[in-house]
């Protein structure tokens, strides 16, 4: 995985552009997108579920690029309560496809720019599975996904399921309130 990070001070003109357009055309950023994550993922590379945190501003702008993906929400721990709670499916897909209760999933497709926010952004975590095959049984968005899938990757033990052939790329674009200068010292 290739990783690279800019803030407004050093985004090129065609990031700040994009940025630009990211705030203005959705208005759910109070200023202008100041922090953009750059990473390139091979076929079989997810990220682990995880939460943004609060150094940025509780809303994240993900444009995906190259090979689609699902995006796994669960919620988070301290949101769970009791036993049970977890799915207890075994199909042969349980462990990339069976759903905790109150959890979704989203197909982030080529070009797709995601935006979530409020109780998505501070009750769930968010993670991509470390797998080329994609199981979108479970996205909220499935006619995007029957659109894309052929016959042949459609389906596997009743399972609806997409190869990812490509590498993807995701531009995480955040606002940072508080940015600190020479937050390291040498």
């Amino acid at each position: 995985m290739k990783r690279v990070l800019f803030h407004k001070s050093v985004m090129p003109p065609w990031l700040t552009k994009i940025t630009a357009e990211i705030h203005e055309s959705s208005g759910l950023f109070p200023s202008a997108i100041n922090h953009v994550l750059i990473n390139e993922y091979h076929p079989d590379q997810g990220i682990m579920p995880h939460q943004d945190g609060p150094a940025y501003f509780p809303v994240v702008a993900i444009l995906s690029l190259g090979s689609p993906v699902v995006m796994d929400f669960t919620p988070h721990l301290r949101l769970r309560s009791g036993d049970g709670y977890i799915s207890k499916d075994q199909s042969p897909c349980a462990e990339s496809c069976a759903p905790e209760r109150d959890s979704f999933s989203v197909l982030l497709m080529p070009q797709s720019l995601l935006i979530f926010k409020d109780d998505a952004y501070s009750d769930f975590l968010h993670g991509i599975s470390d797998s080329p095959t994609q199981c979108y049984n479970q996205v909220v968005n499935e006619a995007e996904a029957l659109a894309y899938s052929n016959e042949e990757d459609s389906r596997k033990d009743g399972d609806k399921i997409f190869h990812r052939d490509q590498t993807r790329v995701s531009l995480t674009c955040r606002l940072v309130p508080k940015v600190r200068k020479n937050l390291f010292r040498f």
